[in-house]
């Protein structure tokens, strides 16, 4: 059980990767937004961890090397925007059969479904964009929009306006927290604030859940490839 827990704890990933943090922070975000299978990694809690210890006396109270934060800053939404274009060319070419599989551990068929709720419900662009605040629904968003067919073009610009101001904005909060927090207690602090953020970005999912189980769940998401392609063309 500690196994599962330590993969989702932003702090136990920072400390295991030592002196390869930075780099290692660049390959989850880049897992966790391309690969299916990476949607339970730590996005947000990540990144604001990774804003945190990149400061040298936060890094110091935690007993790890300082993140580069000038090589977070260039280097995570470049990853962020690669893995979603992966995530998206996966869907347009085996993104119907992949999601037709039966639920498994590792793949559950609601993910697919919350995320093609989203599309439907906001737009391609605005989903892409809010996607990428939301846990698990940004991994997943990527593919199921290949599959509804959004032009590969315009996937890329929202994709980027999108991944940029998730990855920065988790960073520079992180950043913030790291230079304003006393070092000898900020491992008090690191906890507290990073589950703060992870609330924070799981309340449209929470305000979606309400919402459902008021109106007893609503109209369903159709099957995938049952949509009309009107719907990837609105802005």
């Amino acid at each position: 059980m500690e196994s599962l827990l330590d993969l989702v704890d932003p702090q136990w990933w920072l400390t295991m990767l030592g002196a390869f943090a930075t780099v290692g922070v660049l390959a989850i975000i880049f897992a966790e937004t391309g690969l299916l299978v990476g949607f339970f990694l730590p996005g947000d809690s990540l990144l604001v961890a990774a804003g945190i210890f990149s400061s040298a006396a936060a890094a110091q109270g935690l007993g790890i090397a300082p993140l580069s934060f000038p090589a977070l800053v260039i280097g995570t939404p470049i990853c962020a925007v690669a893995g979603a274009q992966l995530g998206h060319l996966i869907g347009a070419r085996v993104g119907g059969k992949l999601f037709d599989r039966p639920n498994s551990r590792l793949f559950k068929r609601e993910h697919v479904e919350k995320a093609e709720h989203y599309f439907e419900k906001f737009g391609p662009a605005k989903a892409v964009v809010i996607a990428r605040f939301m846990p698990i629904v940004r991994t997943f968003m990527n593919p199921v929009a290949g599959v509804l067919e959004m032009p590969p073009r315009r996937f890329f610009v929202w994709n980027v306006i999108g991944g940029v101001l998730w990855v920065e904005s988790m960073l520079l909060i992180g950043y913030f927290l790291g230079g304003t927090v006393d070092p000898a207690k900020i491992d008090k602090y690191i906890l507290p604030g990073v589950l703060l953020i992870v609330l924070i970005s799981l309340i449209p999912i929470i305000v979606e859940v309400v919402k459902n189980r008021r109106g007893k769940g609503g109209t369903p998401p159709p099957p995938m490839g049952k949509h009309h392609k009107d719907s990837v063309k609105r802005p």
